[in-house]
């Protein structure tokens, strides 16, 4: 007894240790790619740099579920390979002791990490998908000044309009009037096309709400294209409207709806609802099998497990997408697509473990 508990123990740190470096690696490489995408978006000036942190948050908290059932998947997997490899899983079988023995402390170490993906699955994943889609759309309709990136062309809400700023302060971005310098306009009206630029202006807000950009000491250049007519204006004052955009709603997709409402939504939303049910499912499935996976043979190649695993994995998340598509479309009943696919995976896991077993009885009596 005392002798299985030390082991139990011992195992539980490997895994634990394991799991770790597994997530630290994965969130890692997680980060990076979001954080490279969001930067584009940034540098385009389709999003403010200073979303970028918030949106990097609800982005990986979303992702989440995945990254965790594949953490515990290759956790398990590396620990039980390496254990072929060093012959400890000799020296376990020559003890009398199954295949099967593993399953208690695999779950053990599984139950917990499941339980989070299923809190992740069904409450947090969405959520941080609404607070994405709301941040959003609060970035998307603030007015011109405000949605300008110093240093980059911005096209107006109306699409009538072209600024560009290449320094503003602070409370120019925000609510608040506030300086910009070297300015660039260019508006189109009635056919003619005019262009503003000053070296130096402001914001500034009138009683009954409106909002203008007010450039001082400078040009407009007013023609129309493709002709040789033109004429140059100087100006002390020059005042031009911002545009705004109406606050609207949050349109939640059905990514971004909560698990109780997705009923609401009608197949997409079932079909959302098996995915986020299925995410859990999957990775105590995943879990289970990774113990007849992890079999190396140490004077064999020690990749062949490693490719088996992952063709694994590929294929019943894909089998879930697949499910979750065919309940969406109507193809398959919600009531046999939320089970179907778990069972079937279920059922191969008992022909792995059933296999493996009859090769190790096999090998015994052959001795």
């Amino acid at each position: 007894m005392a002798r299985g508990l030390i082991f139990e123990r011992a195992v539980m740190r490997e895994f634990t240790g394991t799991a770790g470096a597994t997530f630290v690696a994965l969130f890692a490489i997680l980060l990076s790619t979001q954080l490279i995408r969001l930067l584009g978006q940034a540098a385009g000036g389709k999003l403010v740099s200073e979303a970028v942190v918030a949106l990097l948050g609800f982005g990986a908290l979303t992702q989440l579920p995945v990254l965790l059932s594949l953490t515990l998947f290759i956790s398990v997997l590396l620990t039980l390979s390496r254990g072929y490899r060093d012959s400890e899983m000799a020296v376990w079988f020559s003890c009398g002791l199954p295949l099967t023995a593993w399953i208690k402390p695999v779950l053990k170490f599984a139950a917990p990490l499941v339980a989070a993906i299923a809190v992740l699955s069904l409450v947090l994943s969405p959520w941080a998908q609404s607070k994405s889609v709301e941040y959003r759309q609060r970035m998307d309709a603030r007015d011109d000044v405000a949605r300008v990136s110093p240093g980059a062309f911005k096209e107006s809400v109306g699409g009538e309009r072209v600024f560009f700023v290449e320094a503003a302060s602070a409370d120019a971005r925000s609510d608040q009037d506030g300086t910009v310098r070297n300015i660039f306009i260019s508006t189109v009206q009635h056919g003619r096309q005019g262009v503003m630029v000053s070296s130096s202006g402001y914001t500034e807000s009138l009683p009954n709400g409106d909002r203008f950009v007010v450039l001082v000491n400078g040009r407009r250049y007013e023609g129309t294209p493709g002709t040789s007519e033109y004429r140059v204006m100087e100006f002390e004052r020059y005042a031009v409207r911002i545009e705004t955009k109406e606050a609207r709603g949050i349109e939640l997709t059905t990514k971004s709806t909560p698990t109780w409402e997705l009923q609401q939504r009608g197949r997409s939303g079932m079909g959302e609802l098996l995915w986020r049910i299925g995410m859990p499912l999957a990775a105590l499935n995943l879990a289970l099998m990774a113990i007849p996976l992890s079999f190396v043979n140490p004077r064999a190649g020690r990749t062949n497990n490693l490719v088996l695993a992952l063709l694994t994995y590929m294929l019943y998340s894909n089998l879930i997408s697949l499910s979750q598509a065919w309940v969406a479309q109507g193809r398959l009943r919600f009531d046999a697509g939320w089970w179907l696919v778990h069972v079937a995976m279920f059922a191969i896991l008992v022909l792995l473990f059933y296999r493996r077993l009859s090769v190790f009885s096999w090998l015994r009596l052959g001795k």
